[in-house]
């Protein structure tokens, strides 16, 4: 699987090692059998617009992306057990629990893979 970084335009890093699940199996797959997300990782999955968090072992945030992977709606702290998506959501990063706000990352926020 490849990774990338994720940043906001102005280069701050948002995730330094993120998985891009850009596959179906990839997708499917997420962050499932893993017993937790370290600080800098996460899944970067395209296209999606909704997550469930069934059989998941943590929580993570979910930041949804449109077209231009600009943040349009951030869940916080999804527990296991929980969905959550976004009308014109094309793209949903996914990071650790508090990560975001960690990071300074809110709604309207211009994020870049590579």
């Amino acid at each position: 699987m490849a990774e990338v970084a994720i940043r906001r335009e102005d280069g701050s890093i948002v995730c330094e090692r993120c998985v891009l699940g850009d596959t179906a199996l990839t997708r499917m797959k997420g962050l499932l059998g893993r017993r937790d997300l370290p600080s800098g990782e996460g899944i970067l999955l395209k296209p999606a617009s909704s997550v469930h968090m069934a059989f998941m072992r943590f929580a993570i945030d979910a930041v949804f992306l449109d077209r231009d992977l600009r943040v349009v709606k951030i869940a916080a702290d999804l527990q296991p057990w929980r969905v959550a998506g976004s009308r014109g959501a094309k793209a949903v990063l996914e990071i650790p629990a508090g990560e975001a706000s960690r990071r300074g990352l809110t709604v309207g926020d211009r994020l870049v893979a590579g």
